[in-house]
């Protein structure tokens, strides 16, 4: 009898009648690309995707170029990724047109990508996760340009030349100009993203330059920089950055840095990552999710002023309701 009824559990399994609905998996590997090692932008996306991995029991391996936004060294970490087969990838490319060919090289070994901050040229995405660049640049520029009254000298430190985050924060920033007429940009130079580099542009610019009353820098590192270059000038002037970083937030807390736009690395880096496990879990994903433009001052940065490893992920259903 107990053999006879063995033998009808195991027929009823094998045709599905008494199959329970299958647990998703964990532990399923998700390598994620940033652009480098240095832009503090991208430490707390990576911290980010982190947090998210180990809320979701999965398992990162960041891929980061030793070469500053080096594409052949971005290019050669995609074919690693694909070799060892990882479930799926969270990418950042370092050139948004240059890394197309290796996007597709993963759509072609049919693993899922999340596209994360710099919306790639081509390739088939789960989901884009980001913000808006010119937003950014828009409501940053307006706010410092209010701040100065509408009216004096301001210098603009450009990231990278031909990038798409720098092309459209400097683009919010031309369409916010138009509003100011009072207002003069004495120079607008590139200093790469980069705090040194920043320094030393701003150091070069005052000379030229006896009156600089704002700096309007396309990313904190350079705002940062440009604050060291006034400082060691014994000059002042207001100035404003974007990225919403740890080192922004003490500067708006010690008085030397008047706002940062928030582009968000953290949850960036958190709901990318969350969205590629969800895929692979056939969970539903948003195909597009752009945080909202925020400026960050004295007024409100209390929430990011909380190192990036203690803190928590957003839930998904809260933070793509929008």
């Amino acid at each position: 009898m107990q053999a006879r009824n063995l033998k009808s559990l195991a027929a009823l399994l094998a045709f599905g009648v008494l199959a329970m609905p299958a647990a998703h998996a964990d532990g399923e590997r998700i390598a994620v690309f940033t652009k480098n090692q240095t832009n503090p932008y991208f430490q707390v996306l990576r911290q980010g995707a982190d947090s998210a991995a180990k809320s979701m029991n999965a398992r990162i391996t960041h891929y980061i170029p030793t070469k500053p936004d080096s594409i052949p060294e971005q290019m050669s970490q995609i074919e690693d990724v694909i070799v060892k087969k990882a479930d799926a990838v969270v990418f950042v490319p370092v050139d948004y047109k240059a890394m197309g060919p290796g996007v597709k090289k993963i759509n072609a070994a049919n693993i899922p990508v999340v596209n994360v901050t710099d919306r790639s040229d081509v390739g088939n995405f789960v989901s884009f996760v980001g913000a808006s660049d010119y937003d950014l640049g828009l409501k940053t520029a307006t706010y410092l340009f209010k701040t100065m009254g509408g009216k004096g000298n301001v210098v603009v430190l450009e990231g990278i030349k031909g990038s798409l985050t720098n092309v459209d924060r400097i683009r919010g920033v031309q369409d916010a100009l138009k509003a100011f007429p009072g207002i003069k940009v004495v120079a607008s130079q590139p200093a790469n993203y980069q705090r040194l580099q920043a320094l030393q542009v701003m150091e070069n610019l005052m000379q030229s330059f006896p009156k600089i009353d704002a700096v309007f820098a396309a990313n904190d590192a350079m705002a940062i920089g440009a604050i060291e270059a006034l400082e060691g000038a014994n000059r002042k002037a207001l100035v404003t950055g974007i990225n919403g970083t740890k080192e922004a937030i003490d500067a708006i807390k010690a008085g030397t840095l008047l706002a940062t736009g928030d582009y968000n690395g953290f949850v960036q880096g958190c709901l990318g990552t969350m969205a590629a496990i969800r895929k692979l879990r056939g969970q539903p994903v948003k195909q597009d999710i752009v945080l909202p433009a925020t400026v960050i001052d004295k007024t409100n940065y209390q929430p990011l002023d909380v190192p990036a490893d203690k803190r928590a992920c957003p839930r998904w259903e809260d933070a793509t309701k929008a």
